[in-house]
């Protein structure tokens, strides 16, 4: 096979135009956070700490005249909790008909219509607000249906786009961009609340989403064979790397696909790294304002940190294991289990650390950012390796796997603010100390289980041979 040069496919297009959703996707899951302390009363979100052992006020605070015209709630800890985590339990229940149905009518409508939706509730969260906290709690639970069909449709998307040698790289850049959207929208939601009024944090990423939307479906097409201005050899090139791959029957084989092993081991690994990741991603703000003090603008930028040196990770990492698998003949299998093993013992052994330097802040801040950016290998790791082994049913299996993955972030903060109703030192470390030992097992798991091939449930006619 010759390949197509990567500048300006259709491929590679597509992986642009997906960062870019996915960056926007994660804009709106996250602006929740920052935008929430700024929502809520100040003497409601947590008793004022008179224990011994919790970091000292910054001197150095300036005090900016900041905008107060946004309206304040009397929300206490466990309904921030709730709010928080009303996001996931939308999120949840379009997962794995997310992956059915992206097999049947494509990834592109779903995907799109995902992305538009969860803008459009964006753009109503501050009206939902004032009506009252039920209805914020609905307008983020449908949030959260409209977000969980774009990762299996995104996969299911892939199946028929990416060939396999090149998968690492398409996936790691188009879902880099949820980290970037991160990245971007922490400190971003944070000066919009600084100088503006928080309701902006939502209807100016709400609308970025409407407009991406307009793009993405003027744009991008299911596959190499419906797609407009392909070229011939790019199309030939992908559809000839993937024939052995695909299957041609229509119905799912889901009782072989429930019982593989393989699928098991990703579903462990996804359940085990989201703990960490989703306990940081809806605490970190807090953990930097409560423990560590920090304001909020200056929190925003350092909460957005870990997850800058994550997407570089994710872009580099997807970059070399391709690199492995193609030029240095490592096997499907090992380049899987060696990049999830880096990106789930590596935030482990830091996250702990992180909860016992005391107050030294820079090295607190060095850690948690080791912590995340380490994490981005499972991105080359675990969470392509549904590609690897059902090519075809990669949208199903990914739903599968992220229904799990999504109990974290729905269990995870909300124990994790159980835990720290004082917020101390000593209870922060509680909260790493379990995340951290989550993310070892689901490591072993995964390394002890996993596969880089094929599964022959995976393939019509069950007789292909293995390459």
């Amino acid at each position: 096979l010759v390949s197509v040069p990567a500048c300006c496919s259709a491929r590679y297009n597509l992986a642009l135009l997906a960062c870019f959703g996915f960056f926007l996707l994660y804009a709106l899951r996250v602006n929740l956070s920052v935008a929430l302390v700024d929502m809520v009363e100040p003497n409601t979100s947590s008793a004022k700490n008179v224990t011994s052992n919790v970091c000292p006020e910054h001197s150095s605070t300036i005090n900016v005249p900041r905008n107060t015209t946004g309206q304040k709630y009397s929300w206490d800890a466990d309904t921030q909790g709730w709010i928080l985590g009303s996001f996931f339990y939308g999120y949840i229940i379009t997962q794995i008909p997310g992956g059915y149905l992206a097999s049947k009518i494509g990834g592109k409508l779903l995907l799109g219509f995902g992305i538009f939706g969860t803008s459009v509730f964006t753009l109503l969260t501050p009206l939902a607000a004032n009506l009252g906290v039920g209805y914020l709690i609905a307008v983020r639970a449908l949030e959260g249906l409209g977000e969980g069909v774009t990762f299996p449709a995104m996969h299911s998307m892939w199946s028929s786009w990416a060939p396999p040698l090149e998968r690492s790289k398409l996936l790691s850049i188009s879902y880099a961009g949820a980290q970037l959207g991160t990245v971007v929208s922490l400190p971003l939601s944070g000066l919009i609340c600084y100088y503006m009024n928080w309701v902006y944090v939502f209807y100016i990423f709400g609308a970025l989403g409407v407009l991406w939307w307009f793009f993405w479906m003027c744009l991008v097409s299911d596959t190499p064979e419906t797609h407009r201005s392909i070229s011939h050899a790019e199309r030939e090139y992908i559809l000839s790397s993937l024939k052995d791959q695909l299957s041609t029957q229509k119905s799912v084989p889901w009782r072989p696909m429930l019982e593989s092993l393989p699928l098991w081991a990703i579903v462990v690994a996804h359940f085990s790294y989201n703990w960490t990741f989703y306990t940081l991603l809806t605490l970190l703000p807090t953990y930097m304002k409560e423990i560590l003090r920090f304001d909020a603008q200056e929190n925003g930028f350092l909460s957005a940190l870990p997850y800058f040196g994550c997407w570089l990770c994710i872009i580099l990492s997807g970059q070399i294991a391709d690199y492995l698998r193609e030029k240095q003949n490592f096997s499907t299998v090992c380049v899987r289990k060696c990049f999830t093993l880096i990106g789930m013992i590596g935030p482990a052994v830091f996250l702990v650390a992180a909860g016992f330097i005391g107050c030294n802040y820079a090295l607190a801040v060095a850690f948690v950012t080791i912590s995340t950016t380490l994490g981005g290998f499972c991105t080359s790791g675990y969470s392509i390796n549904h590609l690897d082994i059902a090519p075809s049913y990669a949208g199903i299996l990914l739903g599968i796997t992220n229904s799990f993955a999504t109990i974290p972030g729905m269990v995870g903060p909300v124990i994790a603010k159980n835990l720290t109703h004082n917020n101390t030192v000593g209870e922060w470390q509680m909260v790493f100390y379990i995340a951290a030992s989550i993310n070892l097992f689901g490591a072993i798991f995964f390394a002890l289980f996993a596969s880089g091939e094929v599964q022959d449930w995976a393939v019509s006619g069950y007789h292909l041979h293995r390459n």
